[in-house]
């Protein structure tokens, strides 16, 4: 396929083919009881579940019901909801980690979906009342997360967003060629959180997005030459979350890439040889948030091409076919379960 080839609809069939792996690799992002214990590795269980959610919450506002992958991500998140014992489990993380901040997180993201816990969100409020929850140091850009988690799960301060996000990287209006790996999450990041996932593109303040357009380009082109391939997607997600729409032309050749290191199951590998280049399909931790990423970068870039869209309402879709007819995942055609 050439770069001139990559439409709209080949975008879409990226993110149908991610849906499709993720619909069949649910049993690796499913809890144990190794998520309670007192030595539990959270990026290998929680992590890995809440971004499933986010990704899935984010996908549904951005297509419209009638799309069979709206009604495949509320499946998944409805999968993500029953797993976290319909929110009961993160009274358990907050009797066990009161001061932790990831469960909040977590939590947020089902409550955006008007998934909640009315028992948890008190107790989450109450420790977010004390000194030594506000006094948590942070850094600038996990800051602003967890300020977007608190509103999210109705706990309610003087909003400090504009304050923080001038210490992040993004927010200083850094030198480009300090772009690097670490700044590049970053910044994605707190796009992420300005934007409420892509679904306020005037989140962004205008000298920031002046300055992401200019230079997003550049970078997104180094990244794909070094086969930085979750990090290229995410920087697709927030080439779709600028106020303006993106400009198709200039991210069809980026968008070829990414399909090119797609392999047939829907994986899209971390970084490194893809299968364009006949590597091997990595394991479920070196491909899930990476898949993860295209299909929401997919998602949020036929939005903002189409103009298609709606966040009000939950009902799904049929079933869905990723590329060539490789995989099939049914909705059931309820809504997400409040």
């Amino acid at each position: 396929m050439t770069a001139t080839a990559m439409g709209v609809g080949d975008i879409r069939e990226v993110g149908a083919a991610a849906f499709a792996w993720l619909s069949a690799h649910t049993a690796d992002f499913a809890l144990d009881e190794d998520a309670f214990t007192e030595d539990a590795h959270v990026d290998v269980t929680w992590k890995p579940l809440g971004e499933l959610a986010q990704t899935c919450q984010s996908v549904r506002t951005h297509l419209p019901p009638s799309d069979p992958l709206h009604g495949c991500a509320s499946d998944l998140l409805r999968f993500a909801w029953q797993q976290t014992g319909r929110g009961e489990l993160f009274l358990r993380l907050q009797r066990s980690e009161p001061f932790a901040t990831y469960p909040l997180e977590v939590y947020s993201v089902f409550a955006a979906a008007g998934l909640r816990h009315p028992g948890y969100e008190a107790a989450a409020a109450t420790t977010a009342r004390t000194r030594g929850w506000r006094l948590t140091e942070q850094e600038p850009t996990r800051r602003l997360g967890v300020l977007k988690a608190e509103r999210r799960s109705g706990i309610e301060r003087p909003d400090e967003s504009a304050q923080v996000l001038r210490r992040t990287w993004l927010g200083g209006l850094p030198e480009p060629w300090t772009f690097e790996r670490s700044s590049g999450y970053a910044l994605t990041h707190v796009v992420f959180h300005l934007t409420d996932w892509g679904r306020v593109p005037t989140g962004v303040p205008e000298d920031l997005a002046v300055y992401l357009a200019h230079w997003l380009p550049s970078w997104l082109d180094t990244c794909l030459d070094a086969t930085m391939w979750d990090l290229s997607c995410e920087l697709l997600v927030v080439a779709g979350s600028l106020p303006a729409p993106p400009d198709l032309p200039a991210f069809q050749s980026a968008w070829t890439r990414i399909a090119g290191a797609q392999h047939d199951s829907g994986a899209l590998p971390q970084e490194g040889p893809g299968a364009d280049a006949a590597g091997p399909e990595p394991d479920f931790l070196r491909c899930y948030h990476s898949t993860l990423m295209a299909a929401f970068a997919a998602a949020q870039t036929v939005k903002r091409l189409t103009g298609e869209g709606d966040d009000d309402i939950d009902a799904g879709g049929d079933g869905h076919r990723s590329r060539a007819g490789r995989a099939r995942t049914r909705h059931d055609g309820q809504g997400v379960p409040g």
